[in-house]
């Protein structure tokens, strides 16, 4: 497994991006700037239709630049419509892209022991990625072009009439300084709506989940109470957003009307003196009328809603992936050198863990030395934690409480490419790739020869499935034969025992093999060394470990076979279970 962080989502991506697919993004401005033709030549063409043609008493003429004008927009169409899969070109890569980021930040950050939901993995992967496809693609049809309308609009000015471009540019200009920082204002104020939104929705699903205990329990006023201050906290959330929205939509209006005001006071002078004539008094009002102010309008708008609501989302997800230091779990934010463990002893010392905040622990004061090479099989009832614990010695979670280590190093503190090396975990069902079966079998170890897998396969029983699947060279997976579970289990215990792994542990790894097969694949990997932890299927399991651990809360115990059946009602009782049901 590698340990290179994925790529974060943040304009260093963007930028990476945009290099990457540099061919659709000049293509893409190229084709804008064709697009705002019109924009750029509308308010010369009226200037000259009325100078040259109906004012010089020529209206032959004055049709001729009117039909330019119109034959300016049917090109303007066209280039919109050749421009439309250019814009499909950057929108659907970004997506591929961030769907990859959003998938290896949840890969790493389960590695390093994070606690995502899985809801909240599948709305970054499918609700917030399809939002910002969304929103891009809504950005680059909408705010591309009114950008690029609106600057060419002032350089159609400019070419038109200095004078005009002179004294209505400023304006502009400051609309646009004093909304800038609006923006982000709104944006802040939409990150704590949402906010309060999604706490108001918690609290009142727990709420609504519950009405029975809250009734019986005599507590309506104080759950009235709470959701009443979420409901307020809300609503002030929301006029806020609305006040700050307002304010620029207001600032906007008198900026966008502001121009034209310039324009109109200061006409008279220049007429008078010769700096514009009539057509371009009126070619100018058109690029400010037709052009810059709805152009203006329209922009501030758009990047003040669906802009906000793509920062806001790019927010959310940059926080589902890592920066690109790759932190170990438990680390506090400090830089600590990553440690490599003397030995592959286990050690648990009062170790808790619980499953959310306030949630009960599955696991609560364990302690347990586990030494290099040893066997332990560990049994208890479903929902002891046994599987908990696994997850925990792997190093795939962090203990809530006390102390885990591995050759006296905290878990925590333990390098990654080391553990990922040393420690492989089993869970009960296998995972075989697509690939061939010398690809999976491969997986942990690159490096492992042909005979070191087959000499595994021999090891943990899986020679006769090699053998019939049709050697290493053989396809598995969606290009190969359906697998058994018991056979996937055969592939996954190869490739653990062909792995460099030191510490294997193996939560119930076997239970779809029969007795025999599953003895041999244990009695494999104990026999070579390995430090070795079983969840148990079997009775058998706890017959051949030198130790077991019985996990169930306050009546944990650790011991032999023998020791547990005469100290351990709870051991009793299982195996008794056990044997009663013929599975010994």
């Amino acid at each position: 497994m590698s340990d290179a962080a994925p790529r974060p989502i943040d304009r260093r991506m963007f930028a990476g991006f945009l290099r990457q697919h540099r061919g659709a993004a000049v293509a893409v401005t190229g084709w804008s700037l064709l697009e705002a033709v019109p924009a750029l030549a509308s308010g010369l063409l009226v200037a000259a239709a009325l100078d040259r043609g109906f004012l010089a008493g020529r209206p032959a003429e004055g049709f001729f630049w009117i039909g330019l004008l119109g034959a300016a927009m049917v090109f303007r169409a066209l280039m919109t419509r050749t421009l439309t899969p250019w814009l499909g070109r950057l929108v659907e890569p970004l997506r591929d892209d961030l769907v990859t980021a959003v998938a290896a930040g949840a890969v790493h950050r389960a590695a390093a022991g994070a606690r995502d939901t899985a809801g909240s993995g599948v709305a970054r992967l499918t609700v917030q990625v399809e939002t910002v496809r969304a929103l891009v693609s809504a950005l680059l049809r909408s705010a591309r072009q009114l950008g690029v309308s609106l600057v060419m609009a002032f350089v159609g000015l400019a070419a038109l009439s200095a004078p005009v471009a002179a004294l209505t540019l400023p304006p502009v200009l400051l609309t646009l300084l004093l909304c800038a920082p609006r923006l982000r204002v709104l944006a802040r104020r939409q990150r704590r709506q949402l906010r309060s939104e999604e706490a108001l929705t918690a609290a009142a699903g727990e709420a609504f989940d519950g009405i029975r205990d809250v009734v019986a329990c005599g507590a309506r006023d104080r759950v009235a109470g709470d959701l009443s201050a979420r409901i307020t906290e809300h609503r002030d959330a929301c006029r806020a957003v609305a006040r700050t929205a307002s304010a620029n939509t207001l600032l906007v209006a008198l900026g966008s009307h502001l121009p034209l005001l310039v324009l109109l006071l200061a006409a008279p002078r220049l007429l008078d003196r010769g700096a514009l004539s009539v057509g371009e008094l009126l070619g100018a009002t058109s690029y400010l009328v037709s052009g810059v102010a709805p152009a203006l309008r329209s922009l501030v708008a758009v990047l003040g809603s669906w802009g906000v609501q793509l920062a806001t989302v790019l927010r959310r997800l940059s926080r589902s992936t890592p920066t690109t230091e790759h932190r170990t779990p438990g680390s506090s934010g400090q830089d600590l050198p990553a440690r490599t463990p003397r030995s592959p002893d286990l050690s648990l010392v009062d170790v808790g863990y619980a499953y959310g905040l306030g949630a009960v622990p599955v696991i609560d004061g364990l302690s347990l030395d586990i030494p290099a090479g040893s066997h332990l099989t560990v049994v208890g009832p479903s929902g002891a934690g046994k599987s908990t614990l696994t997850t925990l010695l792997a190093g795939m979670a962090r203990p809530d409480s006390g102390r885990l280590t591995l050759g006296g190093v905290p878990a925590a503190d333990v390098d990654r490419a080391w553990l990922h090396r040393a420690v492989t975990l089993i869970p009960q069902e296998a995972y075989v790739f697509t690939g061939t079966v010398r690809d999976n079998l491969r997986y942990l170890h690159p490096e492992a020869r042909d005979t070191d897998l087959l000499a595994s396969a021999t090891a943990v029983g899986a020679r006769a499935l090699v053998d019939r699947l049709g050697g290493l060279d053989a396809s598995v997976g969606l290009d190969g034969p359906p697998l058994s579970s018991g056979e996937r289990q055969l592939v996954a215990l190869t490739r653990a025992y062909a792995s460099q792994a030191s510490i294997v542990l193996l939560d119930e790894a076997c239970c779809h093999l029969d007795p025999s097969a599953e003895e041999r694949a244990e009695r494999a990997f104990a026999e070579r060394g390995t430090t070795l932890v079983v969840v148990a299927h079997r009775i058998s399991s706890a017959l051949r470990a030198p130790r077991v651990l019985v996990l169930d809360g306050d009546r944990t115990a650790v011991g032999t076979h023998g020791q547990l059946l005469r100290e351990s009602p709870l051991y009793a009782d299982l195996v008794g279970h056990w044997v009663s049901a013929g599975t010994s």
